[in-house]
């Protein structure tokens, strides 16, 4: 099969990556559907973005999402990684073959990896923007740090982490730069109405 597409280890069923996005898993209405308790609702993205393809956990499962055994919160994909969701384990294929001595540059320039924790840092900073239509300033350290029940200080240091990542120079408005970024890349876009409503109760 040329077309990139995932292939689920346990029963051998490939599911092709055609759309823009691809749901994953075990909620009506996701895309792929893995029938695992240790799966949420709605797990994780795979998302197609020109050549390349990654992977962005949602972070709505203890469980969370794993490329090679390593978790992560968005990762670029290479021919052959393992994709593990909670205990369902696939495997990506069909993407374009990538030199070994370009793997680090290919996924430097596609996608940051980014940590579960700094993807809910951004998902956090860019709630107030995702949820109007106007513009909004992006939540402030505090806000984020009350909303994930963790220090300012601990996430002012993801900030800075993430300023780096995403190349954010020192100035005004940096954190109104870096949500800027983040939701014109499509790392963090909003999710549907139920699943915000499951985060809120969960809360």
């Amino acid at each position: 099969m040329d077309t990139p597409h995932l292939r689920l280890e346990d029963s051998g069923q490939t599911h092709p990556l055609r759309e823009d996005v691809t749901t994953v898993g075990r909620g009506p209405g996701v895309d792929i559907s893995l029938p695992d308790p240790s799966v949420s609702r709605l797990h994780a993205e795979i998302v197609r973005r020109g050549e390349h393809v990654y992977v962005a956990d949602l972070g709505l499962s203890v469980n969370g999402t794993r490329v090679n055994g390593r978790p992560v919160g968005r990762r670029v994909l290479l021919d052959g990684d393992v994709l593990s969701f909670g205990a369902a384990r696939t495997r990506i294929g069909g993407l374009v073959p990538v030199e070994a001595d370009d793997t680090v540059e290919v996924r430097r320039i596609s996608a940051p990896d980014l940590t579960r924790r700094e993807l809910e840092v951004l998902t956090s900073l860019c709630r107030p923007a995702l949820q109007q239509d106007a513009f909004v300033a992006p939540s402030t350290a505090k806000d984020i740090a009350d909303e994930l029940v963790v220090t300012e200080a601990a996430v002012k240091q993801h900030l800075l982490r993430l300023y780096q990542k995403f190349k954010i120079a020192e100035g005004v408005n940096r954190r109104a730069r870096l949500a800027n970024e983040v939701v014109s890349s499509g790392v963090v876009r909003p999710l549907p109405q139920d699943v915000e409503a499951d985060v809120r109760r969960a809360g």
